[in-house]
């Protein structure tokens, strides 16, 4: 069962949103002297059901690839063999089940009709996904990149929430909430553009089964070279972008040449590296290993919010225990 859900990938997803709140958010309000709204138990609750939605996408995944993952990875198929497809199928309802519920608590109680909506949706997506649409272009990769990017934006849209119930049309006069979803939206871009990367990167490891099933993916759609190159102008326009962010947006008072030598030699040396790895890969293990260093990308970006926490509090002053406390 721990194989199905994914756990290493649960584990970061959970890391994402505690960083989101207690290293961006929070920092955030806390620059202008105000407590976070969001309670424990409401963090905890978001968590567990984007974790709980995220392992219902996993297995389901594995239910409708059973003839493909024969082909591609024989020595890693688990269900129908160490796991039944009924036992698969429960397993899924149950995990997906339980995270809708618990989030539509959290949305009721909070009275947010947003975080409802993207509660119902997001399972939607991935059950379509893993039916049917992983096997069209470029729409299955769109809908991956798409459920990453939300993952950060729900302790967000909880605490945004929050504010405007508790200051009403005050808090719309501070540049608070703008401030806070301008970087928590940088994050959600972020973890879209290199999900989709990867997503794409998976396409061309997965060529031989998805080509037996006839899946319309990019490199067996179009080739892959075109694939390739597609891949190599993503990674430039992330490089670009985020040369442009750090020298010209991000601009803390003091250590503003930290996010700087951080993107430069925990993003871009890696991302120099994978457009290598990408011009060379020949074989289905040359593309796992691009595949597994765009995840090292994704960790290193997503945990630039530990470097935006530390760049605040020298900035404004603050003291640990004010960036770290949760009502």
């Amino acid at each position: 069962m721990l194989k199905l859900i994914r756990y290493k990938n649960l584990l970061f997803i959970a890391l994402v949103q505690i960083l989101i709140a207690l290293s961006v958010i929070n920092p955030i309000l806390a620059a202008y002297r105000l407590d976070p709204l969001t309670p424990n138990w409401i963090l905890a609750a978001i968590i567990l059901s984007t974790v709980l939605i995220a392992a219902g996408g996993y297995v389901i995944n594995d239910y409708f690839d059973v003839k493909i993952d024969r082909i591609n990875r024989p020595d890693k198929v688990i269900v129908g063999t160490e796991v039944s497809k009924k036992a698969t199928m429960l397993f899924y309802q149950i995990l997906t089940g339980a995270g809708i519920l618990i989030g539509l608590i959290v949305s009721f109680y909070i009275r947010s009709f947003t975080f409802g909506f993207i509660i119902v949706v997001v399972p939607g997506m991935l059950w379509f996904y893993s039916s049917s649409y992983k096997r069209q272009l470029i729409i299955g990769n769109l809908i991956i990149a798409l459920s990453a990017a939300f993952v950060p934006l729900m302790p967000l849209i909880i605490e945004t929430t929050l504010l405007n119930a508790y200051y009403g049309d005050l808090i719309k006069e501070t540049p608070i909430i703008s401030l806070m979803y301008k970087w928590v939206c940088g994050f959600a871009a972020f973890a879209f553009w290199w999900t989709l990367i990867r997503e794409v990167i998976k396409d061309m490891q997965d060529q031989n089964g998805d080509r037996e099933m006839e899946c319309h993916t990019i490199p067996i759609v179009w080739g892959e070279k075109i694939a390739k190159t597609i891949l190599i102008s993503l990674i430039a326009i992330a490089v670009g972008m985020l040369y442009w962010l750090s020298h010209f947006v991000i601009n803390f008072p003091i250590e503003s040449n930290l996010t700087r030598h951080y993107f430069w030699f925990g993003i871009v040396l890696p991302a120099a590296c994978l457009i290598v790895l990408l011009v060379i890969a020949k074989n289905q293990k040359d593309y796992q290993n691009a595949s597994t260093l765009t995840k090292f990308i994704m960790v290193i970006g997503i945990c630039y919010a530990l470097i935006y926490y530390f760049c605040i509090a020298k900035s404004y002053g603050l003291l640990f225990f004010n960036l770290f406390y949760i009502k």
